[in-house]
């Protein structure tokens, strides 16, 4: 079985990846963050990065996948190659910092990988305001996240309300968790894993 976990900058994935993971004793595959070469250039000048992170990100989520589908065994996975090609990569091209010709290029790239991986049985959309998103940022401390603007995670939340709005490649949870600690409060968690249930049973 395979679930995933979607969401903007901060909605708390890698968190709650590891909480689930722990609790059904699943296998967890995380978002490479820190051996990203391009992260600390592309927030420093977005233009100029664009293509190289996304290209990268969609290798290295693809490489990814196609190890979670040959290991045969209960997977959870932070983030998905679809927020990639959905979200991101249209966002950059909106905004002038993806030109036309390197974004027909990735969507190539996308179409060709997606036509060889299975989207995830269960996928978990981690709903939050920019409030909530600003303050887990801040909270987590990474120096190279320090100049995401408001705009730019706007941006984001209208494309993954939009994204989740039309999902239709398997079961998908909402979770809203503008009101919750699932990392504080257990009963918070409890409740998500009782939601959570309540999709993977009907998988079987």
């Amino acid at each position: 079985m395979h679930v995933a976990i979607a969401g903007n900058i901060g909605a708390g994935k890698t968190t709650l990846t590891k909480l689930l993971a722990k609790h059904y004793h699943w296998d967890s595959h995380f978002e490479t963050v820190d051996d990203n070469p391009y992260l600390d250039d592309f927030y420093g000048e977005m233009e100029r990065w664009s293509f190289n992170l996304q290209v990268y990100f969609l290798n290295s989520r693809f490489d990814q996948i196609l190890k979670i589908q040959k290991s045969g065994k209960n997977i959870i996975q932070d983030r998905t190659i679809y927020e990639d090609a959905k979200i991101f990569a249209p966002n950059l091209h909106a905004m002038g910092l993806l030109t036309n010709r390197d974004y027909k290029n990735y969507n190539s790239l996308f179409d060709l990988m997606e036509n060889l991986v299975t989207p995830p049985d269960l996928l978990i959309y981690l709903r939050a305001d920019i409030k909530t998103l600003v303050g887990q940022i801040h909270k987590r401390g990474r120096a190279y996240e320090n100049s995401i603007s408001i705009d730019y995670l706007s941006r984001l939340n209208e494309r993954y309300e939009a994204w989740a709005s039309k999902y239709d490649k398997g079961k998908l949870l909402i979770i809203d968790v503008d009101e919750i600690d699932f990392v504080e409060n257990p009963e918070d968690l409890g409740k998500i894993i009782d939601r959570v249930d309540a999709q993977i049973h009907g998988l079987f």
